[in-house]
């Protein structure tokens, strides 16, 4: 055992010295980690996308039509651009991407009101920016509903109902929406809780591939099993281990600075969702190992995990339901470790549920780990004969 422990820390000692030899292997961990926090935690400060870009195309010139432009220009989500009373003008400001969506006032908008003859509001917005247009959309038809509710207000009291009654008629059922977990609607306790760990993921599995893959490359295997004794497993555990410990050092803080210091809520066990995360890492690593092990050339794995990798973003299911996939996609997204640990991320964090619904996933996550066992001999023998070609 003794001697194991010193081939280890040989291989440990060599792999130190090519980390700081190269600021690529601490930049492509550290740095992207750091740039990436900073990036997502900043993108949505109030939790959801605020002031988006329009313009308001007022034919009616009116008073009751510029105080339907004062009050859409209170709201938090829109900021009115531009005001003209020249369609072609407000298209030409979309089209150049200044605005996000157009609000056309009709003309004779007042007096079509007062007569109860409907007037027709037109909203125009681009969904080439899927938030932006979808945000100012619904803030657009949001304020017309408001408008048409307080027209109806006044016309009935000016009839002499009560109020109680007036809101009955506006309102005939009132809706009571409660949204389970994440309260205040903020986008950001879905997207930046998972995007963060998913990058995280992304850079253990290609620096676990470059790494390997580079001894490779660069015909160095041999030095390598040499430091280690010859020992296959103990080349892998030396020369992982500084990398594990960086991923871990990143996966806590990243946890702490979620949970602790933004204030993203976690209604179940942190410590299991923590548990979790290192599963995820592990994973990732010993999913490099496979690719690495069964593509043993540096540009073919890199290639093929960076493509598994992005396809994790899409498939994991916290930007797209999974249940809104198709049945041969939906089975497909249980082979990316990313869609097991958001699930963990969903019953520990959001749902509180009993730790039966984590199992499973933390299952999948081992098995990922695991599978590098598979390729084991393969590799071995790519270490030693070096008979693969340098790319």
């Amino acid at each position: 055992m003794k001697y194991i422990f010193i081939n280890i820390w040989r291989v440990l000692l060599r792999e130190l010295h090519m980390m700081f030899a190269r600021p690529l292997y601490l930049f492509a961990s550290v740095g992207v980690m750091l740039l990436s926090t900073f990036f997502f935690l900043t993108l949505m400060q109030g939790g959801s996308a605020e002031k988006m870009p329009v313009a308001v195309v007022d034919l009616d010139q009116t008073s009751i039509s510029r105080r339907l432009i004062h009050e859409m220009q209170a709201t938090p989500s829109v900021d009115i651009q531009l005001i003209t009373n020249s369609y072609p003008e407000a298209r030409e400001a979309m089209q150049q991407g200044r605005i996000y969506g157009i609000f056309v006032i009709p003309e004779c908008f007042y007096d079509e009101l007062v007569s109860f003859k409907r007037p027709k509001m037109d909203f125009y917005v681009t969904n080439a920016y899927t938030v932006g247009g979808n945000t100012a959309y619904k803030q657009m038809l949001t304020m017309v509903n408001l408008t048409s509710g307080a027209f109806q207000r006044e016309v009935l009291r000016k009839k002499g109902l009560p109020d109680e009654i007036i809101m009955h008629r506006i309102q005939p059922l009132a809706i009571e929406g409660h949204m389970i977990a994440n309260p205040w609607g903020n986008y950001s306790v879905y997207l930046v809780s998972t995007i963060l760990p998913g990058i995280l993921g992304l850079i253990c599995l290609m620096l676990t591939i470059f790494a390997i893959g580079f001894e490779l490359k660069m015909r160095t295997s041999h030095a390598w099993l040499k430091a280690a004794g010859g020992n296959y497993t103990v080349a892998m555990i030396g020369k992982l281990i500084p990398y594990t410990l960086i991923y871990i050092i990143l996966g806590v803080g990243c946890h702490i600075i979620l949970y602790r210091f933004t204030g993203f809520p976690v209604y179940g066990s942190h410590s299991r969702l923590m548990f979790g995360l290192l599963l995820f890492i592990f994973a990732m690593e010993g999913l490099g190992i496979t690719l690495i092990g069964l593509l043993p050339t540096l540009r073919d794995a890199l290639s093929i995990g960076a493509l598994y990798s992005m396809l994790g973003f899409s498939l994991s299911g916290f930007t797209y339901p999974q249940m809104s996939m198709l049945a041969p996609v939906k089975a497909l997204s249980y082979m990316e470790p990313l869609r097991h640990y958001y699930l963990i991320y969903v019953n520990e964090a959001l749902m509180a549920a009993p730790v039966e619904n984590s199992i499973p996933h933390m299952l999948a996550l081992t098995a990922f780990m695991l599978a590098s066992l598979f390729v084991a001999p393969r590799l071995c023998n790519a270490l030693i004969y070096q008979n693969y070609p340098l790319k």
